[in-house]
Formats: C-alpha cells, sequence, structure tokens
C-alpha cells in the first residue's frame, strides 16, 4: 500500500472530488428522478461513496482509495446504459461527466502515489 502526506494544494483534487460525489448526490432531486429508480439509486449510493472517500483523503491520499473511486467513477460513466436509464439524458450526461472526472483525478492521484518521491509504502 502506498500513501503521500497531501500539500496544501494536492488537498484540491479531493475537495473537486468531494463537489463532484455532492453534485451526483443531489442530481435525484434536482433533475427530479423520482420515476427512475435505477438513476436516482446509482447517483445516492455512489455520489455519496465517492464524497465520503475524498473527505477520508483529504490530508492523506493511501492507493486504495484512489483505485476504489477510479472503479467508482468508471461504473458511475458507465451505469446510464448498465442500469438501462441512457435514455433520460440529463441524468445520462450527469452521470458520464461526473464518473469521468472522478476517474480521471483518481487516474492522477494514483500517479502521484507511484510517481512521486514523496510518496512512500506503508
Amino acid at each position: 500500500m502506498r500513501t503521500i502526506e497531501n500539500r496544501t494544494e494536492d488537498m484540491v483534487l479531493n475537495g473537486l472530488n468531494i463537489i463532484l460525489g455532492l453534485i451526483l448526490f443531489v442530481t435525484p432531486w434536482y433533475l427530479e428522478l423520482g420515476s427512475e429508480a435505477a438513476a436516482t439509486r446509482n447517483a445516492l449510493v455512489c455520489g455519496g461513496t465517492i464524497a465520503l472517500i475524498a473527505l477520508l483523503a483529504i490530508s492523506k491520499s493511501y492507493d486504495w482509495e484512489e483505485y476504489l473511486n477510479l472503479a467508482i467513477g468508471l461504473w458511475v460513466a458507465a451505469a446510464p446504459w448498465v442500469l438501462g436509464f441512457a435514455t433520460i439524458q440529463y441524468a445520462m450526461w450527469i452521470h458520464v461527466a461526473v464518473g469521468l472526472a472522478v476517474a480521471a483525478l483518481a487516474a492522477y492521484e494514483l500517479w502521484r502515489l507511484y510517481v512521486s518521491p514523496e510518496a512512500r509504502s506503508v
């Protein structure tokens, strides 16, 4: 397992993930997705999980947190087709945009964890 102490400027990445997770979490109410149970459940569970993991990683990042956020981000991006709500355009685009953004931020964090000289194995 690898870890890195986050500097102030590095905390911005996890702050962005918190914001992305919260955006996904409030999507069912904002878009009034009450009739689409799969989109609502996915947004609530995944959005809350993304925000929680990012909150845990604010001061110190571990590779398992970033691998988990990468997997969740990719799932969120694919969920509209897997769960069958791709025809609901706004829900689909928010899931894709948030999912890809979370995956990209997690990939960058993983790169930092394995390339940065400040990163260390625990």
